[in-house]
């Protein structure tokens, strides 16, 4: 069976976004992290809430994904290249923003500023929108080339958040499907 460390953005997914939807389908299956700086986001409190999550979701069921929106894309990444060694069957990272951007929210989120985008140890999907206000297509696809993901444009659908309508967003769980992953290899 599958878990998944469910990693949203500032200030966390609301009971529209698709990620809080998901949550509730997958049950006990799910692990949402929960940093002390939702707000004013602090990267070394986040990384630490992914590895509490993956934690405590790899000891319920083993496989681990990790599901990621904004700026959770960052931590997972953070948080994947900190600990290679950890099995995780993949990570799906939707709407990463560009820390280089315009509208990167660089005053509330100054730690993330200089994250770099390194190989990521797993396999991993990076979906993103034509019109994000946070990430160019070009950006995004940069990301996704740096991480060493595959990439996938899920239309013009805003920064893929609550905003953008998505509901259960069928499409990206279609996508979350098509990751194909398998379970890292431990050294």
């Amino acid at each position: 069976m599958t878990a998944y460390v469910v990693i949203p953005g500032i200030d966390g997914s609301d009971e529209r976004h698709w990620q809080t939807r998901w949550e509730r389908q997958w049950g006990s299956a799910a692990v949402r992290i929960s940093p002390a700086s939702w707000s004013a986001p602090d990267l070394e409190d986040w990384v630490g809430a992914v590895h509490r999550a993956y934690e405590d979701a790899s000891l319920r069921d083993g496989e681990v994904v990790l599901v990621a929106h904004s700026l959770g894309c960052w931590a997972a990444a953070t948080w994947l290249n900190r600990n290679p060694a950890r099995p995780v069957r993949g990570a799906f990272l939707v709407a990463p923003p560009d820390p280089q951007g315009p509208a990167f929210p660089r005053r509330a989120a100054a730690t993330f500023t200089e994250v770099p985008a390194r190989p990521l140890p797993c396999p991993a999907l990076v979906v993103h929108s034509a019109d994000d206000p946070y990430c160019t297509a070009e950006a995004a696809a940069a990301l996704a080339a740096r991480w060493g993901a595959r990439v996938h444009q899920a239309g013009a659908c805003g920064h893929l958040n609550s905003a953008s309508g998505l509901g259960r967003w069928r499409q990206g769980r279609e996508l979350l499907d098509s990751l194909g992953a398998r379970p890292a290899a431990t050294p």
